[in-house]
């Protein structure tokens, strides 16, 4: 062994064992939803309905007042308590997937979301009912269309099974966060493969964290209603319904049991 101190020995094995700690902490486990309305507000006078049944469906309408605006912004958030949106962090591990369709007469886009802590409206896995894209981007998640990759595109007024599986790892660049889309559509299944975070800012580690989600995320899912281009009266209804939610615990990392092996070896 190595000239050291044992106490530099113990000192550095604790926090090793700290690290496996906050590697294997489970996500959180919801029981709830909330809704929040008007993220983006371009036409105040709108209809809007919300029927929120989680775990059996969530439905948000919203219906133009003769609006000439972009659009409004609505989202859904994982709860514990029917009041407050659970908040995530960069080390939790988790994974959650339901079934939205896009109904109506005006146009849209929806799907799921983990928003990143600086903006309610980033962070998409995203349906669109223009051009039919489904496409996952902004935020802190790594991009990947399924349009491009599979020549897959959306049809109004149909289901589709979207999921997202996020796990955390290491949080390192020799072990990021990954994460994975999948789709089922027509009966067909669809995957990104797994997709690594990049670092992101090192200026925000404190307090948020790097290679993965970051810390204080939002998650859920989102509906923007395009209200110009829905016409004067036109309305789109989403519907999200079949929640699935699962806390995953990330296993002991192969780094840090490389890390402590050496350590005793030398």
């Amino acid at each position: 062994m190595r000239r050291s101190t044992r106490i530099e020995l113990i000192g550095l094995t604790l926090l090793q064992l700290a690290t496996l700690a906050s590697l294997t902490a489970a996500a959180p486990d919801p029981n709830s939803a909330v809704v929040v309305s008007r993220i983006f507000n371009d036409c105040p006078g709108s209809t809007l309905t919300i029927t929120n049944d989680y775990p059996t469906c969530i439905t948000i309408e919203d219906r133009n007042a003769g609006c000439i605006g972009f659009a409004n912004l609505h989202a859904w958030r994982f709860s514990d308590n029917g009041a407050d949106p659970l908040v995530f962090h960069n080390g939790d591990s988790f994974r959650f997937a339901a079934d939205l369709s896009l109904n109506g007469t005006g146009d849209a886009e929806a799907g799921l979301q983990i928003a990143p802590w600086w903006g309610q409206a980033d962070g998409r896995f995203n349906v669109r009912t223009t051009d039919g894209e489904i496409a996952c981007f902004g935020g802190r998640l790594p991009f990947y269309s399924f349009t491009a990759s599979h020549g897959l595109h959306y049809t109004k007024g149909t289901p589709i099974h979207l999921e997202i599986v996020y796990r955390a790892h290491g949080l390192s660049e020799q072990d990021p966060g990954t994460i994975e889309y999948k789709v089922t559509y027509d009966n067909v299944q669809y995957s990104s493969g797994v997709k690594s975070f990049d670092m992101g800012n090192p200026n925000e580690d404190p307090p948020y964290g790097l290679w993965g989600i970051l810390n204080e995320a939002r998650v859920g899912g989102h509906f923007q209603f395009f209200v110009g281009a829905s016409g004067a009266s036109g309305q789109v209804e989403a519907q999200w319904c079949s929640f699935e939610y699962e806390s995953l615990t990330v296993g002991v990392q192969s780094q840090t049991w490389s890390t402590l092996k050496n350590l005793y070896r030398d």
